[in-house]
């Protein structure tokens, strides 16, 4: 396979990890059923270990979520570099217009420091009553939000405190923090095509929204790990990665906790002397200084410390030893790699057909009103697929699910935005249709129920990470002859 990427690869046992033990790792995430969508792990500079979960790919981007927060906070430190800002600079300074008529003495004290270190002193982050922050102006809302606490002595989790750092390095470039964070670090990295989601006054997000690639988490991380040095240049001052990654605050006193250890500026502690950026349902990138290793993952999961300790108990205790170049098992190896290059995430199948399955194709059902604004369903059956036309008033808008085989398409209908999806399909009973659709760019999972009744239909839409529902829509509809009779 070729690889342009500045990453050089090797194998594991020349960096004295032995490839039983990245096996051993993957059997343990199997066993365990957690979701992972991505692995890379890095020793010594060298990717000594890769693998995509089908139908995700290695050159399609997956989002980031709070992961995006270490990048803010890198621009924020390019930032302080060049002189464009201090991390004394008081908050309310950046946004006059947006004040409210009183300003409390803490939300005076609060500076850009203590948004980097979630210890701006609210008790509860303000925008989480902000619908994902869209829609309102967040600015706004996290200014006139009380401060309870006096700035710097009190933890809150607080995507808003993220949110304004970068918008206040936006608001003094003028530009986005792609655009800032572009000629800086993306490019000498050889981060291609990075996005980030927008807020409605036009920032990127900060805490959220970034999608990059796997392999670009690596590069990140490795980033840090060689303190802000890349190819003989110094990207990031290193004493800002020291600073950044050091304990910053207080975040609880579980010794056993990953999320107690302390909080940097938007980069966690771990126990064994580690640090990490990661995001939701468990995108993470893992900072391994004394063992000379970064692991990235991308993943589906609520139970994010699962991924944490697998990697703790399976990874953890090989990389310890900084041993010589192993001798390389070829048995082992080449098993690794067959594994590397065959992972797959199997949806739920049943039968890939029914003997009743012609007599629904090509019927058009009129839905009834439903909080996805669908007006009408059909399915037209082929060879080895099912090809879904669902109604708007956008149009039609057509996805094709393989009986056989995972189907790689696009559609615009999930997000009001053109996304890769990879879909199956399969029979549950003769009249109960079973889809499974993948927006591979993201961490979720779309189960479709169809129940066919004489004229008549139901689905059932879960909303889905890995195999727990966050939210279910009922939509029933029937056949149109039948709906204009009525």
């Amino acid at each position: 396979m070729n690889h342009p990427s500045v990453l050089p690869r090797c194998t594991p046992e020349h960096q004295g990890i032995s490839s039983d033990i990245i096996s051993r790792f993957l059997d343990m995430i199997h066993e365990q059923g957690i979701e992972l969508h991505s692995f890379m792990a890095l020793r010594g500079g060298y990717i000594i270990a890769e693998g995509w979960w089908e139908p995700y790919r290695e050159d399609l981007p997956h989002m980031m979520f709070s992961l995006s927060k270490s990048f803010t906070s890198t621009a924020i430190g390019l930032a302080v570099h060049e002189g464009l800002l201090s991390l004394d600079d008081k908050v309310i300074s950046f946004f006059p217009e947006e004040l409210p008529n009183t300003v409390s003495e803490h939300l005076e004290a609060m500076t850009l420091r203590h948004l980097l270190m979630m210890g701006t002193g609210h008790d509860e982050d303000p925008l989480q009553k902000l619908s994902g922050a869209l829609g309102e102006n967040s600015i706004e809302a996290f200014l006139q939000a009380p401060v309870t606490h006096e700035p710097g002595t009190h933890f809150v989790y607080n995507n808003g405190a993220t949110y304004m750092a970068g918008a206040i390095l936006q608001k003094l470039t003028g530009g986005s923090l792609i655009d800032y964070l572009q000629p800086r670090i993306f490019e000498p990295l050889g981060i291609m095509n990075a996005t980030w989601e927008k807020c409605p006054l036009g920032y990127d997000c900060g805490g959220w929204g970034l999608s990059i690639k796997t392999e670009d988490i690596a590069k990140f991380g490795q980033l840090y790990l060689q303190h802000g040095q890349w190819k003989g240049e110094q990207l990031i001052p290193s004493e800002w990665v020291k600073e950044a990654t050091a304990k910053q605050i207080s975040n609880g006193d579980d010794p056993n906790n990953d999320w107690n250890q302390g909080y940097g500026y938007q980069f966690w502690r771990c126990r064994h002397g580690i640090y990490r950026g990661d995001g939701a349902f468990g995108q993470f990138c893992i900072i391994m200084p004394e063992q000379d290793a970064v692991i990235a993952i991308t993943s589906a999961t609520n139970q994010m410390d699962e991924v944490l300790n697998a990697v703790w108990d399976g990874l953890l205790p090989a990389f310890k030893e900084a041993t010589p170049p192993l001798l390389t098992d070829s048995k082992d190896f080449d098993f690794l790699q067959n594994r590397l290059s065959s992972l797959t995430l199997e949806p739920t199948i049943y039968e890939n057909t029914s003997p009743r399955a012609q007599e629904w194709s090509d019927i058009t059902y009129l839905l009834e009103d439903n909080p996805l604004e669908l007006n009408t369903f059909s399915y037209t059956l082929a060879p080895t697929s099912i090809v879904q036309t669902v109604g708007n008033a956008a149009g039609n808008h057509q996805i094709v699910y393989g009986t056989e085989n995972w189907i790689e398409g696009k559609t615009s209908i999930l997000r009001k935005i053109t996304e890769c999806i990879a879909c199956r399909a399969s029979w549950k009973q003769e009249n109960i249709l079973y889809l499974t659709l993948r927006p591979v760019e993201t961490p979720f999972q779309i189960n479709i129920t169809l129940t066919f009744e004489e004229h008549n239909l139901e689905m059932s839409i879960s909303n889905c990470i890995g195999s727990k529902s966050m939210e279910t829509i009922i939509i029933k509809g029937s056949a149109m002859a039948e709906a204009k009779e009525a």
